[in-house]
């Protein structure tokens, strides 16, 4: 190797190494101090990419267990207030049972019944309009189709529906509005329509009881000669120990408008009470007028019967001190007969409403618990990627700063060979 005095390679050479050996430490400390094995895409494009991925599922994870426990506070909350219900039914069954005693109960121990069963009503109705979360009314039949997004991403829902749309859990919508124990031989026929344009009227028959349920056409919400009068009328009509609900019937196929609709939505509706009730039932329907004709009752049964309105539905009486004007046929159980078949009705639909609460809620338990295991399975792969192995890390910073030490003295003994050079000019 020659000597020479401008240029030093060993010196060169030693500078690069140390260099090279300074940069390395620097990255140790950057990822000793961070604890990060990634601190810039440089660092590992391919692992930067894939953990932002993880990332992302990760976060929308730790969310969706949010949405899953917000899924459990509205379940309880409902059934909490359902639970009362059902409290509030049981005491009404226990009322009209202890009504039932005829043989040691006067009108004005059935009037102190029947005041405490008109409280219980006016509870459910409360309970009904009070029961919340976040300012969603729960128990009015318009929680349903609600999706919680249980997932990280589109798609992963669970859906609640509390009861059935449009039907609340409050005294008309569990069909007890009209239970009245002063009253023998009671029978229902509660109805309910949009805005409570609904009317009802009795005809005089020999050989069947016939109430006719009309649909105010000059109301907004209807149309005089269309469908719409049909899809909003709401309300059940009980006859015999059975009942249809208006509101459940479906509809789907009637397209036409006018009197083609009116004609398709009618025989809709036959269809449906004759299913509900027999052949031997039927309804005789107009475009903004439906008859109902129980169509079974004896013309020897016959009773002065009347018409009155509950708050909120309609009802048939035999009482003498509910005639209005009409006199009909009608053969029917006593009222507290029917108000048990009415109240182990409506607590049968409570019970199937909490039963269906509860399972949700179980869902929403198993979802919880199978979030938070991918939650920490996905976490363990995302740290396996960017985080820093320290006793590796340590090990190598603990060589670049024994190479930069050694490379230091070096680049100095480096300087030092061409001083050298001297001993030849003396």
């Amino acid at each position: 190797m020659a000597l020479s005095v401008n240029t030093n390679i060993a010196a060169m050479n030693a500078y690069r190494n140390l260099n090279n050996t300074s940069d390395a430490m620097s990255k140790s400390l950057e990822k000793l101090s961070s604890g990060s094995r990634i601190n810039r895409a440089a660092d590992d494009a391919a692992g930067l990419a894939i953990s932002q991925g993880l990332k992302s599922q990760i976060g929308g994870l730790k969310v969706a267990v949010r949405n899953t426990q917000d899924g459990i506070s509205v379940v309880q909350t409902a059934e909490g207030a359902l639970t009362e219900t059902h409290s509030i039914l049981q005491r009404m069954r226990d009322l009209t049972v202890q009504a039932s005693n005829s043989a040691t109960l006067n009108a004005s121990s059935l009037g102190n019944i029947q005041t405490e069963v008109t409280q219980l009503k006016a509870e459910l109705d409360r309970i009904t309009v009070n029961t919340k979360f976040n300012g969603s009314t729960l128990l009015d039949g318009s929680y349903t189709g609600k999706n919680f997004q249980v997932g990280a991403n589109a798609g992963e829902t669970i859906s609640i529906s509390i009861g059935a749309a449009g039907r609340g859990m409050n005294a008309t919508g569990l069909g007890v509005n009209g239970v009245d124990v002063t009253s023998v031989g009671k029978y229902q026929v509660s109805a309910a329509a949009a805005a409570g344009k609904v009317s009802t009227t009795l005809a005089s028959q020999t050989a069947a009881s016939t109430a006719t349920i009309t649909v105010d056409a000059t109301d907004a919400s209807f149309t005089a000669s269309g469908v719409d009068s049909f899809k909003n009328l709401k309300g059940t009509i009980s006859f015999g120990g059975k009942s249809f609900d208006l509101g459940s019937v479906d509809y789907s196929a009637v397209t036409a408008t006018g009197a083609a609709g009116a004609s398709a939505a009618s025989a809709a509706l036959n269809a449906a009470a004759q299913s509900a009730f027999g052949t031997s039932a039927a309804f005789t329907v107009a475009p903004t007028t439906i008859v109902f004709n129980a169509g079974n009752v004896a013309a020897a049964n016959t009773a002065t019967m009347g018409s009155y309105m509950t708050s909120g539905g309609f009802a048939l009486s035999s009482s003498a001190a509910d005639v209005a004007a009409a006199t009909v046929s009608f053969t029917g159980a006593s009222g507290t007969a029917d108000a048990l078949t009415a109240i182990d009705k409506a607590i049968s639909t409570v019970s199937t409403t909490r039963a269906n609460l509860g399972a949700i809620q179980n869902r929403f338990d198993y979802a919880q618990n199978s979030i938070n295991a991918s939650i920490e399975n996905l976490t363990a792969s995302n740290s396996r990627i960017t985080d820093t192995d320290m006793a590796q890390e340590m090990s190598e910073f603990t060589r670049t700063q024994i190479l930069s030490q050694v490379g230091t003295a070096m680049l100095a003994q480096a300087n030092q060979a061409s001083q050298g050079i001297l001993s030849l000019l003396r």
